[in-house]
């Protein structure tokens, strides 16, 4: 098979014209990453049927400890092009990039290669130079690098920027050298951290970093970003430009307020960019709706503030960083989602993403809504649903819940009325009951009053519960009969009732005509036998009392037996039923 190759550049002449070039400015000499692997038999494979059908190639270890395939070296304007036509022609990975020679460390291919090395005799005379390039053999030879001194190390580090001393103390902190402030000043925290470096890195600890030192050390915090691709975007609809991974996301469309940016590999990373016009208000709806996604998981950070806010959620699966801030009329900021476990990858990027976001003029408006409508979509994205959802009720003034214990069962959280979060006070599994103290006050609008006495057989009642685990918004009302005081195996804690329930009205309250309490829906997985479809079981008010009281609360008697008017029960079970929600 023939090597494809752009202007019949082999990999010896490629090669002299990059040291000719590395000669004049070595800061254009670059490679094409094409691909990297944590191991090293994988990467001479790959190496090895690159070489196949491409001229140029190389593998060398990395500083991240996995083993890079790259092409070159290059001349940085060939370099680009080479990334162009290959890229086109599917000779090479879409996610390609050009990349740095201090991202190197040792060549394993081609076999007794020894490209790195040529560097050293870069600086050398004219003629060793030209010697090197006509007798081609020899430049594979291992050449002895002499680093600097101490002195002359002094001498190029008075050469640096401030951006480039602040460069260094950042990669520093990032390795956990150093953990002062970002100043560009070199006193003894920073020399400290930089003999550190060096005694880690098996060098001599003088405390001063040479130029290949200072290489290195930037190499190694540059080199988590590889197969990042981070590339400027700008999204002039948004209002938005920023350093997006393009390495690992996509643009996939917009949909108010998003710009959304999905994963192309199998790194399950999402990149969102967010804009809208809007004042505090809508700053603070869009906290809140931002919450309700799956994309932001319901452990970690919060902090809403008069102009922005953070969100940071994580779980076993994901982290997620939102970032939002309101200025002159328009609210704008970023989501970033990366797998968990990644952190330091994770950081980085983070890091980068955020320095570089810029506002720039206009902002997403709503002609960027779609047509299509979903309860489970927020523009696009999946909102969040608990595991299940039952039925609760108000015991008390304070806001105690009453509910079954299956809403309870082995949940992240538990809400009421999917706004409070609420703690497990009670739990007795034999009765499958459930106590539940929300962790903010509330103030219920109505509570249970518990009947005096055992209801009549035959006698009507009246259950209500979220019969639709919540779809509805409010709890439904569903009529029916008094059927037995005891359960079928003689339970005396236990009414049978003749009634149609649904699985959403395990928990829920059951009334007798004059509105009081007489007992709570039991879930029907609790009864093993197939029963008739309108047969269901309530635990009694009894029950529900000594319980109550065993917890140290205070229930409430019903001071009258006279019957309530139908729309009177239903206002009081409205009131004082909620929905409880099981959140992984």
């Amino acid at each position: 098979m023939r090597k494809a190759h752009v202007w019949g550049m082999t990999f010896v002449a490629s090669l002299f014209l990059a040291v000719a070039a590395w000669a004049q400015s070595a800061e254009d000499i670059v490679w094409v990453q094409i691909e990297a692997r944590p191991s090293l038999n994988t990467a001479l494979d790959r190496a090895q049927a690159y070489a196949q059908t491409l001229e140029d190639v190389n593998g060398f270890a990395l500083t991240n400890g996995w083993y890079g395939i790259a092409l070159g070296p290059y001349r940085r304007a060939d370099a680009e092009q080479v990334l162009s036509v290959y890229r086109a022609d599917g000779l090479i990975p879409s996610d390609s990039y050009i990349s740095a020679s201090q991202r190197y460390v040792e060549q394993f291919w081609p076999a007794g290669a020894n490209v790195l090395n040529r560097s050293a005799v870069l600086n050398a005379p004219q003629s060793t130079v030209e010697t090197l390039a006509s007798q081609p053999d020899a430049v594979t030879e291992d050449v002895e690098v002499v680093d600097e001194t101490p002195r002359e190390a002094r001498q190029s580090e008075r050469l640096l920027t401030r951006e480039e001393r602040d460069a260094l103390q950042i990669a520093l902190r990032w390795a956990g050298f150093y953990n002062a402030a970002i100043d560009g000043a070199f006193g003894p925290g920073t020399r400290r951290a930089m003999s550190d470096w060096q005694r880690a890195q098996g060098l001599e600890p003088t405390g001063v970093l040479t130029t290949r030192q200072r290489a290195q050390l930037l190499g190694q915090y540059n080199a988590i970003l590889d197969g990042m691709n981070l590339q400027r975007v700008a999204d002039t609809e948004a209002g938005i430009e920023m350093l997006i991974p393009t390495g690992v996301v996509a643009m996939s469309g917009r949909e108010y307020p998003f710009v959304t940016f999905d994963a192309t590999g199998d790194l399950p990373v999402q990149v969102l960019m967010i804009s809208q016009a809007g004042d505090q208000t809508r700053l603070f709806g869009l906290y809140d709706i931002m919450q309700t996604l799956e994309i932001v998981p319901l452990d970690g950070r919060r902090e809403r503030r008069q102009a922005s806010f953070l969100l940071i959620g994580e779980n076993d699966k994901i982290v997620s960083h939102t970032e939002v801030e309101l200025q002159g009329g328009e609210i704008k900021g970023f989501t970033l989602v990366w797998p968990a476990g990644d952190e330091a990858r994770r950081t980085r990027v983070l890091e980068e993403m955020r320095a570089s976001f810029q506002r720039l003029e206009g902002a997403l408006t709503a002609e960027w809504s779609t047509d299509a409508q979903d309860v489970d979509l927020v523009s696009g994205l999946q909102v969040r649903k608990p595991r299940l959802s039952r039925s609760g009720f108000f015991v008390d003034g304070a806001g105690t819940v009453l509910t079954t214990i299956e809403a309870v069962d082995s949940c992240t959280r538990v809400t009421v009325d999917e706004t409070t979060n609420a703690t497990l006070a009670v739990a007795n599994a034999a009765l499958g009951l459930a106590v539940l103290t929300p962790e903010t006050p509330l103030a219920p609008r109505a509570f249970a009053a518990f009947a005096a006495g055992a209801p009549r057989l035959q006698s009507e009642a009246v259950a209500a519960g979220f019969s639709f685990e919540g779809t509805l918004g409010a709890p439904t009302i569903t009529y029916g009969q008094v059927a037995d005081l005891r359960g079928l195996g003689g339970e005396t804690e236990i009414t049978r009732l003749q009634i149609n329930t649904l699985d959403g009205d395990a928990g829920g309250p059951v009334f007798d005509e004059a509105g009081a309490v007489v007992g709570m829906i039991l879930p029907r997985t609790a009864v093993v036998r197939q029963l008739p479809q309108d047969v269901r079981f309530a635990i009694n008010h009894e029950a529900l009392v000594g319980l109550l009281t065993e917890a140290g609360r205070s229930p409430s008697a019903q001071t009258t037996a006279a019957a309530m008017a139908p729309e009177d029960i239903t206002s009081r079970a409205r009131d004082m039923t909620v929905l409880v929600s099981c959140w992984d």
